[in-house]
């Protein structure tokens, strides 16, 4: 995947063909750097398993194939100069879509399987437990939605055969106004903001907990940090973080599926945030003022 995002990257410079309103190695730089992440992610997840290590790493293995297998047949329409996703125009172009939403099936399973083993590991760090078991849950809601994007539009059910069936907006067709990098629709709804946002807590969520442990090692230089070497408090700090990201993801999919644009949110998105936003904010003063402060032998070993 790091090869392809570099192959990726010289096409998007010297290739000036558009597809659907970008530029046609677009789709394979993006999915490349993605799944870059991903895959480190699990990886190290896998290595904090006391147990079914052998099935987490058939679980590994599935998910490399079906990948390899994802990325070959959108590079391979790349290179044919047609679209990988939604494309039904000819029987070629719709064996290739079959097959990877074969892929994108074995791989959600994969997930799963290793989401599960997650779940019933015994990990001796309780916030460190917690922060992989709902990074990955999080992180398998937001591979679903991307079931969501096969579904016809209203101007696709119209008509007779279609040859492109499913789309990433939603009110607007795919390939109008959108954002600059991403190439998210910029006038309507749009699912890969939601599936993104999703599947990258697999990343984020454990960052927040190394970033608060980082935060209680340095407690001894910053008093204001002393509260974060109590394991307890890094706990409830890092199940704030999740429910507040999983509420996010949630809205960001709500916003999505009424067809609003992600930077013209109407006022109940709005009231919906603050909410978010208030009530991540007070649960997360609330677990701070409960933790103890820690003593320095703590904080000693908190930075060990």
């Amino acid at each position: 995947m790091g090869v392809l995002a570099v192959v990726s990257a010289v096409g998007i410079l010297v290739d000036d063909r558009m597809l659907v309103g970008v530029p046609i190695w677009t789709k394979p730089f993006k999915f490349s750097v993605s799944f870059v992440a991903y895959a480190l992610s699990l990886a190290w997840m896998l290595t904090l398993l006391p147990r079914g290590r052998r099935v987490g790493w058939w679980a590994g293995t599935v998910i490399t194939v079906a990948s390899v297998v994802e990325m070959a047949l959108i590079t391979l329409q790349v290179i044919r100069g047609t679209q990988s996703h939604f494309n039904q125009a000819t029987p070629f172009d719709n064996a290739v879509f079959q097959t990877m939403g074969a892929t994108v099936v074995v791989l959600w399973l994969g997930a799963l399987a290793i989401a599960v083993l997650l779940l019933r590991a015994r990990i001796l760090d309780r916030a460190m437990a917690w922060a992989v078991r709902l990074s990955s849950l999080i992180a398998l809601a937001g591979a679903g939605v991307g079931f969501l994007m096969v579904r016809p539009t209203p101007e696709q059910l119209a008509v007779e055969n279609p040859p492109i069936t499913g789309a990433h907006s939603v009110g607007v067709p795919d390939g109008g106004p959108s954002m600059p990098l991403t190439g998210w629709a910029s006038t309507g709804g749009d699912l890969r903001i939601a599936h993104f946002f999703g599947m990258h807590a697999l990343q984020l969520v454990p960052v927040l907990l190394i970033v608060l442990t980082a935060l209680a090692a340095r407690s001894a230089r910053f008093p204001a940090f002393a509260r974060l070497a109590d394991e307890g408090v890094r706990l409830r700090l890092t199940l704030t973080g999740s429910a507040v990201y999983g509420a996010a993801f949630a809205l960001l999919t709500w916003q999505a599926l009424r067809g609003q644009a992600l930077f013209a949110p109407d006022g109940a998105t709005l009231a919906a945030a603050a909410a978010i936003v208030v009530l991540g904010g007070a649960t997360a003063a609330l677990s701070l003022r409960t933790g103890r402060v820690a003593s320095p032998a703590l904080t000693e070993e908190v930075a060990a």
